[in-house]
């Protein structure tokens, strides 16, 4: 039986056959339906705001204005508030302490890991495996739910090319098509085939519209795309997330054409919800209602919230202004309490789903958290993961030989930088509930990887600052050595919301460290740690060996001496393009020709007097202990009709000595349009096993869908012409076939 207690002066109890002859789907109306005809107006606005507990800051302690607001039944949801104790006793005031017992929705921030972090969401898409992703995302919601959650604010879909931007790291990088199928996966992988499974999350996708492409890279700033690039690169990763099934949608912070997007019924009804039929409810970012003022379109409070409710928000984050005037714009016939409905059941719509409803404490079990906390489950993959998400950059011999994997025959190993023996920094931006108790550290993992090495540790240096006191130390350790790992990068607060950077050099103090350790002739290898790719041109010149590990969560040290052992060989690619500098962003694969393309002989084409314009390192880039050798790609026909299809295959032969993976990536150029076309663009990619003197045929097959863009009048559609195919390890691959689509 389906109960739902209401108290209107007697205690009232509404049962809902399960066995009732009506769909599932009449039956959830019907109970809707029910509870709103009991509800005031003021209750209805209560399930259309959302507040946080506060955890972050006084623990599970909750603020006792909030506490009068669930009792009042002016707060209907609460993020911030998670352990199952905690929820527990906040959800038995919800539904045992007022009039008509709805239950609360808990919401967090579980980005890439609840208690146990796995790599930050660029890291991870560097390992082009859409199928590994969808395990993390999985993971983290049973982790999460047995935690007493149920909703997260996840995932973060937003194509960014601009790494000065913090936030590219709660993203998959820069191409729409492998940010479209992340998206997809992370969706299913949170929400699985049954949101009231105790073990799942409402996934919300975010952050809705373009939110990665602001001016400047300066977090919360303007968007002013041409209305082509937002529909052919930004938004389909959105669009992959509401085909998925995603919950909830969460409005952006930034404006689009003017308009603030959480004032914007362009984007959040009739794109969303007219468009792509999005059936789910729409919550705003962090008190986005009341920003809507100092954006200059709200001339207050109320009149943000009018713009807010007519744009098509459903839920009021933090801000409360649903909550102060929402009932006053209905009584003075702005918006009518049929209107408030529409969104009150997109909001009790969601609990039913989630089985609230059935039982208001089903994800609130203290042994079903202690059992799930940290199991084995989630470390392994939390490793696994970790060892697919590190790049490997640079690999050159040193003494005739590369210099990775470390031999075991290296007796004196030298561990510098502020990451060597750090817990906290190596779980990333939005570790949210991370334990650091937890994490394997670089020295645990390389002491226990290298048992019969002497491995001494230094700090060298810190994050921040100009104290260069550790030089001398760091520098006298390494000349002793026979080898340095240098594990240097990003402190968690260098990455993330907020954290916008206008260089992107090693923080501090740390590249002088690194050249100075240079100076003393020992071989040297770059750990990397960072939320974003750093500018790293002189170690790329200069140092031998280069393994970025990105912010890769609990399992760090394991992952990162697995690597450096060679006991894992590395596979990732980068899901990002790496800048020579600064002054080259925005620089990205898919990019469009000029009239005037690059010519070293004539100065005035397309070009930078002090730089190369090509990246330091290209999208899908990533090297391997072992070799590949590509064969020539080969069509099965030159030409394709409307609704033909045409496939090319290449021999791809593993040439080194070890086992390996390879990403065999195809890209497709459009050589004449009605409009400019990309030079190239990602249609497909494989991932294979190869071990030491195998080959296998990969095949890619291309049809007119894969050929579509917006033309000169913005319809969605190929055009006749001539392509070329590409086929290779990353983006700047040379050889290509051509083929034909006929008219």
């Amino acid at each position: 039986m389906r109960l739902l207690m209401i108290t209107t002066g007697l205690l009232l109890l509404l049962a809902v056959s399960c066995d009732h002859p009506e769909t599932g789907s009449a039956q959830k109306e019907k109970f809707i339906d029910s509870l709103l005809s009991e509800m005031t107006l003021e209750e209805k606005i209560g399930q259309l705001t959302l507040f946080t507990s506060g955890w972050d800051i006084t623990g599970p302690v909750l603020n006792e204005n909030y506490r009068q607001d669930i009792l009042s039944g002016r707060c209907g949801n609460l993020f911030n508030a998670h352990t199952v104790a905690y929820n527990r006793e906040l959800q038995r005031m919800a539904v045992e302490e007022t009039r008509l017992g709805i239950p609360l929705l808990f919401g967090y921030d579980v980005i890439h890991g609840h208690r146990t972090i796995f790599p930050i969401p660029l890291a991870e898409a560097c390992s082009w495996d859409p199928g590994m992703v969808k395990k993390t995302a999985a993971l983290s919601a049973k982790e999460a739910a047995a935690s007493g959650l149920n909703w997260t604010f996840n995932p973060m879909v937003d194509i960014a090319r601009d790494p000065r931007w913090g936030r590219i790291a709660e993203g998959s990088g820069e191409d729409p098509l492998l940010g479209s199928l992340y998206a997809h996966a992370r969706v299913e992988g949170y929400q699985g085939t049954d949101l009231s499974d105790v073990f799942t999350l409402a996934a919300c996708v975010k952050h809705f519209a373009v939110y990665g492409a602001p001016q400047a890279g300066r977090d919360y700033h303007v968007v002013d795309l041409s209305e082509r690039t937002i529909r052919e690169v930004y938004l389909p990763p959105y669009k992959a997330a509401v085909d998925a099934g995603v919950a909830t949608v969460m409005s952006s912070f930034n404006e689009i054409n003017g308009v603030p997007v959480t004032a914007s019924k362009a984007y959040l009804t009739d794109i969303l919800r007219d468009k792509w039929g999005f059936k789910g409810m729409v919550v705003t970012d962090y008190t986005s209602i009341n920003e809507l003022i100092p954006h200059g379109v709200a001339e207050d409070l109320k009149h943000a919230g009018e713009l807010a409710f007519r744009a098509g928000v459903d839920m009021d984050m933090q801000g409360s202004v649903f909550n102060d005037y929402l009932a006053e714009l209905v009584n003075e016939g702005v918006f009518s309490e049929e209107d408030v409905n529409r969104a009150v059941k997109r909001v009790l719509a969601l609990k039913y789903d989630l089985g609230l409803f059935d039982d208001p404490y089903r994800y609130l079990d203290e042994e079903r958290e202690k059992a799930v906390l940290y199991s084995d489950e989630l470390m392994e993959h939390a490793l696994v993961a970790a060892r697919k998400s590190m790049v490997l950059l640079k690999n050159e011999p040193v003494n005739g030989t590369p210099l990775l994997p470390v031999q075991q025959s290296v007796k004196k190993i030298a561990l510098i930088g502020p990451l060597a023996d750090n817990r906290v920094d190596v779980m990333g931006t939005w570790h949210a509930s991370g334990d650091a108790g937890k994490v394997v550290t670089v020295e645990e993992g390389l002491r226990k990887k290298f048992p019969a090495a002497s491995i001494k540790v230094l700090k060298g240096c810190d994050f921040t600052g100009n104290d260069m006191s550790g030089f001398r130390a760091a520098i006298s350790l390494a000349g002793q050595s026979d080898l340095v790992i240098l594990a240097i990068g990003e402190n968690h607060q260098q990455s993330g919301e907020a954290a916008s950077r206008t260089c992107l050099d090693l923080p501090g103090v740390q590249q002088q460290l690194l050249e100075k350790i240079h100076e003393t002739g020992t071989p040297v290898v770059a750990v990397v740690f960072a939320g974003r790719p750093l500018t790293i041109n002189w170690m790329d010149e200069h140092i031998p060996a280069i393994l970025y590990a990105w912010h890769p969560g609990t399992r760090t040290g394991d992952a990162v001496a697995d690597i450096l052992s060679g006991d894992c060989n590395p596979s990732a690619k980068l899901a990002i393009t790496f800048p020579r500098n600064v002054g080259q962003i925005p620089v990205f694969y898919n990019t469009k020709n000029t009239g005037r393309p690059f010519n070293a002989e004539n100065k005035y084409t397309s070009k930078y007097l002090d730089a190369l314009n090509e990246p330091l390192y290209p999208f899908g880039y990533g090297l391997s202990y072992s070799t590949f050798e590509y064969g020539t790609i080969s069509p099965d026909k030159n030409s394709i009709s409307a609704g033909d299809s045409l496939t090319v295959s290449v021999t791809v032969k593993n040439t080194g000595k070890c086992a390996g993976e390879e990403i065999v990536q195809c890209y497709v150029r459009d050589l004449v349009g009605s409009v400019t076309r990309p030079l190239k663009e990602l249609k497909g990619f494989s991932k294979i096993s190869l071990d030491p003197g195998e080959e296998k045929l990969v095949q890619f097959t291309i049809t007119e869908d894969d050929l579509r863009f917006y033309d000169i009048n913005m319809e969605y559609r190929a055009e006749p012409g001539e392509f070329r195919i590409y086929v290779g390890p990353h983006s700047q691959v040379d050889e290509y076939v051509t083929f034909t689509l006929n008219r």
